[in-house]
């Protein structure tokens, strides 16, 4: 039996119809009908996570490996706010997430009762489509409830798709079950169409010499691996390509950062293009983007329908299907190849220095991450947490058939954990975490989850505090960088991980390092793992910046 609510047999009906058929919920009486109706409905799989704000991020894990939406669904209260972080995560990154919040009447909004708060449109500025059922009492309320669901859940599923807020005032009764069956309802569809390359674009290709297309962080798909394929076979263009817009690194210009770390401003034109072509979203590097800023191209295309000016020289939003790009490209004579061969002779200069300056260093950040590389498996999901783990990843190659991904949507430290052990979940792949203590720390919360897969494997890197700070010019300079920027401490993630039941190692030097990397990356194991390894926070920041140096050295 279901409740007898009908905005939530409205709900549950067009979720069904859309194929939204996965479930976060956390606890709660006012969303007790929802939770009833969904857990006792055989079309739907439901997952329960208690903190909201881990609930959330973890159906953000979900969403990336299952690549379809995710809803979640909390009480009212301040229970919703707690969504806030990873719906703007999900909205920058274009995840379908739906967000399902019960509410108190109206009536009762600042009338000094329990768990009642404003909640119409506290998500505005984080979703695709924000709305309010109507509690339906009438055939116009029904009416307006289908057509608010429906436009919604557009929103949702969309080729430009996003997180959609739903909120639903439900009065008491409550727990009313007496509803044999959810019945079918009105579905209104959309038919979105494909957009070609208009042949004017194929001529400004061809009279433009040096051509740049850089492929932003995007979730792994075959038309954006098959148009960079494409790309990597011409002599006349250079691809820029971060770790997490998941194409093969063979595909793009390998150690760019390094390039761009090394190279001296009298240069910077001859490796800036007149023509640049962007794809998918945030790009992590602040080099490129300075020097993109600072010698704008003539002409900037961005594949998408949205104003995402970043280099602050966008001329043309191309709404096409890659396809399309991929096909126009196929025709086009092969133009000049002096501006790819630049790129590509330098890179291969600064990949063979960077081998040998990392092999030298002393044991730091840098050391671990580079013995964590080049024991990487292939065919694993990697997932970089925010602040150093995504910069320093990019600084050394992958393996084959690896995923990547990363919240690069806000770019925020707290839900990195919750959204690993969300996509983890669900996967069958060896899953990697590489994590800062402090964003660990801070999500925690994200352990707590019955869900923990024994395929999940996560190294913290604890530098005692937020290193990253110290490898900025900014804060390195302020007395108050140890107590209050970088937060300095002593603290260790092991209890913590042990009392989540996973299984803890350490290491403190190169040698443990070299003897731990093995059982962590170990398949066999049978048992989620956490290794921590500590590094000398005042030291790490030296070796960065003399690393940097060494690369200038002519």
């Amino acid at each position: 039996m279901f409740s007898n609510k009908k905005s939530i047999q409205q709900l549950v009906a067009l979720m069904l119809d859309y194929g939204v058929v996965d479930v976060v919920l956390s606890p709660g009486s006012r969303n007790a009908p929802l939770i009833h109706t969904f857990t006792q409905h055989g079309g739907f799989r439901c997952h329960t996570i208690v903190d909201e704000r881990s609930a959330a991020y973890f159906a953000l894990g979900m969403i990336l490996q299952l690549k379809k939406p995710v809803a979640i669904c909390c009480t009212s209260g301040t229970a919703l706010l707690n969504y806030s972080s990873a719906a703007a995560e999900a909205f920058y990154q274009k995840l379908p997430l739906l967000v399902i919040s019960a509410d108190r009447p109206a009536h009762w909004v600042g009338q000094a009762d329990g768990q009642t708060i404003n909640q119409k449109n506290v998500l505005a500025n984080f979703v695709k489509k924000s709305v309010t059922l109507p509690e339906v009492t009438s055939t116009d309320d029904a009416w307006l409830c289908n057509r608010l669901i429906n436009e919604s859940l557009i929103a949702l599923t969309r080729k430009d798709a996003g997180p959609v807020h739903l909120n639903l005032p439900l009065s008491e009764p409550l727990y009313e079950f007496t509803e044999a069956s959810i019945s079918a309802v009105r579905r209104i569809s959309l038919v979105e169409g494909k957009a070609l390359l208009p042949n004017s674009y194929a001529e400004k290709w061809s009279s433009a010499p040096k051509r740049m297309v850089i492929l932003g962080q995007h979730a792994p798909d075959f038309a954006v691996e098959q148009l960079a394929a494409a790309l990597s076979q011409r002599n006349d263009v250079v691809v820029i390509a971060e770790h997490t817009a998941n194409v093969p690194s063979a595909y793009s210009i390998a150690y760019f950062e390094q390039v761009l770390m090394a190279m001296d401003r009298s240069e910077e034109m001859h490796f800036c293009p007149d023509l640049l072509i962007t794809i998918g979203g945030h790009v992590v590097s602040k080099r490129l983007k300075l020097l993109l800023r600072r010698n704008k191209p003539q002409m900037h295309w961005h594949i998408g329908p949205e104003v995402v000016d970043t280099y602050q020289c966008i001329t043309s939003l191309l709404d096409i299907e890659l396809s399309s790009f991929t096909d126009t490209l196929a025709m086009l004579t092969a133009g000049d190849s002096s501006f790819k061969h630049l790129w590509s002779e330098r890179a291969a200069m600064l990949a063979r220095r960077s081998s040998q300056l990392v092999g030298g260093i002393a044991y730091s950040d840098l050391k671990v991450y580079s013995s964590l590389f080049d024991k990487l498996p292939e065919g694993i999901s990697l997932h970089l947490g925010n602040s150093s783990p995504v910069r320093y990843a990019q600084l050394f190659g992958l393996p084959e058939n690896v995923e990547v991904y990363s919240n690069r949507g806000t770019s925020g430290i707290d839900g990195s954990l919750s959204t690993f052990m969300g996509f983890a979940s669900l996967s069958e792949r060896l899953s990697l975490l590489i994590i800062g203590e402090l964003s660990f720390l801070y999500d925690s919360n994200g352990l707590w989850t019955r869900y923990t897969s024994p395929n999940a494997r996560i190294l913290v890197v604890n530098n005692s505090g937020g290193g990253i700070f110290r490898l900025i010019d900014g804060p390195s300079k302020s007395q108050a960088l140890e107590q209050h920027i970088e937060y300095r401490h002593e603290q260790s993630v092991e209890l913590i991980a042990k009392a989540f039941g996973l299984a803890y190692l350490s290491a403190k030097n190169e040698e443990e390092l070299q003897a731990k990397l093995p059982k962590l990356l170990d398949k066999e194991l049978e048992q989620a793992t956490v290794l921590e390894v500590f590094t000398p926070y005042a030291e790490n920041s030296a070796i960065y910046k003399s690393y940097i140096e060494n690369l200038k050295t002519k």
